[in-house]
């Protein structure tokens, strides 16, 4: 088997790796959630007052997911976000990221997390318990101001909503927002002045209505859905299309709740210490609800007590995530890769922190691990220089034997023996490229510190393609220079096949991430001056003929 054969098999089975995941995350079997036929509301204490479950309540109160009641809409602005609460329920019914915009030319477009306009994704919270005692995502709150924004002398904005009960119990429901924070705080105190001991669960929940394909970009993969953290069974996926097959209901100390889209997510988080109940909740016009609840709470006649959870609600900032919550970083889904493409990361955010530029850390980490395989690829462009001095003898063996392919192989076996010539030596550097190339990949299509960052003149993204195909072209022309670099294969229609693969490969890569295909072209350029110094100190500089 000469390289040129080895080459495609490799490309080919980790293509055919890589569809067969996809194939498997789209189609393939679900692993079975702990259900109950009840939902949530089947693991409620028969001696506690409660009424049904929060997903229950939404979707008989909503009718379909997406007929939310407006009451008065409460603006608040810190410095990275707006967003708008709503009295009905004190939902959070918009979020928008004020330092991420939708697009390079829409500078004045923020992202928006949060709408509870066309494709639904709203912030949720409140009590299982009585409703005339215990509020819920339904019942009316009041606000002391329509508005509320962070001063520049604050550090911290505090907004507060209450409901009173016509017993006497009273809940204050407060979001805490910090300055340059994506982290918001909830703190629900109640106070029951009324001459019964008062008993609950918070729960929190997120709900979203399937995006579908809408806006989705054909050519990047990225998961858009719920997910479900323990320490039990770590991070986990919970698509739209397992919520509607099958209702989760499960318990674990710790953990969190999330739905993630590319780059960004929300994520409630309850509170540490106490064994919480997730779920997720089908609701009509494909609304979807993941949430979590506590254990039943219990606050004495006239006592107060308060309850907190958190809400993250940003972009996939790992260094942020890792100290919000244990796990939260892996959003940012590396995949199988993942072992590679972290390092990789770290790697680029130090070259980054040098020259504050991605494009100029995407060039130095190749360089880097250029030098790091420098030895491995060495020794494969040397087997390959001498695979070019034998190309003569090949021949020669080739016109001896003439059809008899059994007697030439054994001949060239020979050959490879005597003159000390692996003919897979030149293949080992790209298996050790192609992972490092599929981890990159990940990298640069899941971190959200790579969107829309500026390299050089044209390259104003490094996460999108290429506007003018420069780079693609370049890589093409690199590809073509390194074939005349290397030995031809023996068979002359691969031979034909291989010379349209530069062509093929540019195609491929004009679509991809800019910040990707500049890796692929710096790689390629270190390896044509490798390989052809190589080449030269062997005595096989001259292109032999296909």
């Amino acid at each position: 088997m000469d390289n040129a054969r080895f080459v495609l098999i490799v490309f080919f089975f980790f293509l055919s790796l890589m569809l067969y995941q996809q194939w498997q995350a789209d189609y393939g079997p679900k692993p079975a959630a702990s259900t109950s036929q009840g939902g949530v509301s089947s693991v409620t204490n028969p001696d506690v007052p409660v009424s049904a479950a929060p997903a229950g309540n939404a979707e008989s109160a909503s009718g379909q997911g997406g007929d939310l009641i407006t009451r008065q809409r409460i603006k608040v602005q810190t410095d990275v976000i707006r967003m708008e609460i709503d009295t009905e329920g004190g939902d959070i019914r918009l979020l928008e990221l004020l330092d991420y915009p939708v697009a390079k030319d829409a500078q004045d477009k923020p992202v928006q997390i949060f709408t509870d306009q066309d494709l639904v994704f709203i912030a949720q919270s409140g009590f299982i318990g009585d409703e005339s005692s215990a509020p819920n995502h339904h019942s009316q709150w009041q606000a002391p101001s329509a508005s509320f924004a962070l001063a520049d002398s604050q550090n911290e904005l505090r907004v507060p909503l209450t409901w009173t009960s016509s017993q006497g119990v009273t809940v204050t429901k407060t979001y805490v927002l910090k300055r340059g924070s994506y982290d918001l705080h909830l703190e629900q105190q109640v106070a029951n002045k009324s001459p019964n001991a008062w008993t609950a669960r918070q729960y929190v929940q997120l709900q979203r209505k399937d995006p579908g394909d809408k806006n989705k970009d054909q050519l990047v993969r990225t998961y858009t859905g719920g997910v479900l953290y323990t320490p039990e069974d770590k991070y986990k996926k919970i698509a739209f299309k397992d919520m509607a097959g099958e209702n989760l209901d499960t318990k674990a100390k710790d953990g969190w709740i999330a739905m993630i889209q590319h780059y960004f997510l929300a994520a409630w988080i309850p509170a540490s210490g106490e064994e919480n109940g997730f779920y997720t909740k089908s609701l009509s016009d494909d609304h979807y609800v993941i949430g979590a609840y506590t254990p039943v709470l219990e606050v004495p006649a006239g006592g107060a007590k308060s309850f907190t959870a958190q809400l993250f609600a940003g972009p996939k900032l790992q260094r942020v995530l890792e100290t919000t919550a244990p796990g939260l970083d892996l959003v940012v889904d590396y995949g199988a890769l993942t072992i590679i493409a972290k390092p990789i990361f770290w790697l680029l955010e130090q070259f980054h922190k040098i020259f504050n530029n991605w494009g100029w850390a995407i060039i130095f980490v190749t360089l880097t691990l250029k030098a790091l395989f420098f030895r491995l690829s060495a020794a494969s462009y040397r087997s390959m220089a001498n695979m070019r001095k034998m190309q003569p003898k090949m021949a020669e063996l080739k016109e001896r034997f003439g059809g008899d392919k059994q007697k030439l192989n054994h001949a060239m076996m020979e050959m490879y023996r005597k003159e000390k010539v692996n003919p897979l030596g030149g293949c080992l550097p790209i298996l050790v490229q192609i992972p490092v190339f599929i981890s990159l990949y990940w990298v640069l299509i899941e971190t959200v510190e790579m969107r829309q960052a500026p390299f050089i003149g044209w390259l104003t993204d490094l996460s999108s393609k290429d506007p003018y195909f420069i780079l693609p072209l370049l890589m093409g022309v690199s590809m073509f220079i390194q074939q005349r670099l290397s030995p031809p294969p023996s068979d002359p229609l691969q031979a034909k096949i291989m010379q349209f693969f530069p062509v093929m490969f540019t195609g491929f890569f004009a679509f991809f991430p800019s910040g990707l295909v500049l890796y692929w072209v710096v790689n390629n350029v270190l390896s044509i001056l490798q390989q052809w110094y190589i080449n030269k100190t062997i005595g096989g500089s001259v292109p032999a003929k296909a």
